[in-house]
């Protein structure tokens, strides 16, 4: 009995010691985080390489007691961190022997670094009280190859690896199917603009209001409402007894010309011959003079009226009453107030038409926009709702501000060729402050959020990565690139989302 209680107690010892050193180092394992703070996602990328004097060796990459990559040759180890806190990124540098510091007074070391479609960066070091401190930032991404050279007690020390992030691979057909567009980054004009909100409406300097100037009564009707009318239709037909009155009164006047003339070439003939009187000659020239006058007289009422100098000769006692209502202007009938057999008086409005081959966009300008709206600024007119825009030029400021709505007006002439731009509509009004030739800017869709950078997806190869960008000025359509993507540099211009969206499905981690 007592043999089989000390086998059995012996053995319950071994398992618990077996069980806590897989605890020990588990825990170890799973509780290593980088120097941005994230807990450690995934394990390397790739595997660290390390050349010794002694030979070349390869081994999984592991990490340090400052949460940074452990590459290790032999007795000798380097800690290679990016530390970020409190200050900008930069390269930290720990070096052991026999997994006990050392001082870094002792060790030369560089590091290379290459990232895609860039020239190596080559980074120097110096020490610090624990550590090698590199001299320069390192920027956003954080992902490139590494070349680690260090020199201690007369051995050099050579690791390569690779520090990967915000990457995804897609081929060229893959991409095209995904719709995403490539791009090349290049200058290009950004306009600061503000936008107001505005309304089109008939230019009023090409609306006529169509009125008889004769009272009568309205006999015939030709155009109505929504008809388009070209200058010197008939519009509508009035019978007017003044209109008779008028005619009558040129045709007589016209009869008594043709009579005063031919007296007045009778009697200047008697005159010359020394067979009448100067004073019977001098009398029918003066005749003749008035005679002038009246028929003038008569005939400016009627072209007045609309009718032409070379049709008046050949008016006769038939249609003396009729008036024909014609167009004034090419356009549309946007008014009709006239019926047959109705009376009119002189100043009755019959119709209005509009040319609509321009229009105008007018702007509401609120108090806080009047110093930023001035004539001459060019604006781009947008109409959402016809998926429709026109550019244009500021034609007006108001010099007043309403009473009621504590506003100004400003005004666009847009030309209107195929009339889409229909009075009533409303519209936004983009006007431009400024235009400047910016080094780089990006269409606005190819901005993407990734973490918190706005980043746009450069491409080399078949390989995408997120570089992160500095936003400068944008017009809706384009931003410009402060920094962050050189210019000659492809990207996609499209659809970017769905590589943002295969990043995350890969689980990219920020480890450094």
């Amino acid at each position: 009995m007592n043999k089989k209680s000390t086998v059995l107690t012996l053995g319950i010892v071994a398992a618990g010691a077996a069980i806590g050193l897989f605890i020990m180092l588990g825990g170890q394992s799973a509780k290593t985080s980088d120097e941005h703070g994230h807990e450690n996602e995934k394990t390397a990328h790739a595997e660290a390489k390390s050349d010794g004097g002694d030979g070349k060796a390869e081994q999984t990459p592991d990490k340090g007691p400052h949460g940074g990559r452990l590459l290790t040759n032999g007795s000798f180890a380097v800690e290679v961190s990016i530390f970020e806190q409190g200050v900008p990124p930069e390269f930290r540098v720990y070096p052991f022997e026999n997994g006990k510091p050392v001082n870094p007074e002792k060790v030369n070391l560089s590091i290379i670094i290459n990232r895609l479609g860039s020239s190596p960066e080559a980074i120097k070091f110096s020490p610090r009280q624990d550590h090698l401190r590199g001299d320069r930032e390192i920027v956003e991404p954080h992902s490139f190859a590494i070349q680690v050279a260090a020199e201690y007690q007369g051995q050099r020390h050579n690791w390569n690896y690779e520090q990967i992030e915000g990457r995804i691979s897609m081929d060229e057909k893959t991409a095209r199917t995904a719709g995403i567009r490539i791009n090349t980054a290049a200058p290009a004009r950004i306009r600061s603009i503000r936008q107001l909100q505005g309304e089109i409406q008939f230019n009023q300097d090409r609306l006529v209001r169509v009125v008889p100037r004769l009272g009568g009564v309205i006999t015939g009707v030709s155009k109505n409402l929504g008809d388009r009318v070209k200058r010197g239709d008939v519009l509508a037909v009035i019978e007017s007894q003044e209109l008779g009155n008028l005619k009558s009164e040129y045709l007589a006047a016209h009869r008594r010309l043709d009579m005063a003339r031919t007296t007045f070439d009778r009697e200047k003939k008697l005159w010359e011959e020394k067979i009448s009187a100067e004073q019977d000659y001098l009398a029918s020239r003066q005749a003749l003079a008035e005679a002038e006058i009246a028929q003038r007289n008569a005939e400016q009422k009627l072209t007045g009226l609309g009718f032409t100098r070379d049709a008046l000769p050949r008016q006769n006692l038939e249609g003396l009453t009729r008036l024909d209502i014609r167009a004034p202007i090419d356009g549309v009938v946007i008014e009709k107030k006239i019926a047959a057999g109705e009376a009119v008086g002189a100043d009755a409005t019959m119709y209005v038409i509009a040319d609509l081959s321009t229009v105008w966009a007018e702007m509401t300008i609120y108090p806080a926009d009047l110093n930023n709206v001035k004539t001459g600024q060019k604006v781009r007119v947008k109409a959402a709702a016809l998926n429709a825009d026109a550019e244009g030029v500021i034609s007006y400021v108001g010099a007043l501000v309403g009473e009621q709505s504590r506003t100004a007006k400003a005004r666009v002439t847009l030309r209107n060729p195929d009339q889409r731009w229909r009075p009533g509509l409303f519209v936004a009004v983009e006007v431009v402050q400024d235009e400047a030739e910016v080094p780089v800017a990006v269409p606005v869709a190819a901005i993407q959020t990734l973490r918190d950078w706005k980043v746009v997806f450069a491409r080399f190869g078949d390989v995408f990565e997120a570089r992160p960008v500095e936003l400068g000025r944008s017009d809706g359509e384009l931003v410009e690139i402060v920094s962050g993507l050189a210019p000659g540099t492809q990207y996609a211009a499209t659809n970017s989302f769905v590589l943002k969206a295969d990043i995350g499905k890969a689980g990219a981690s920020h480890d450094h």
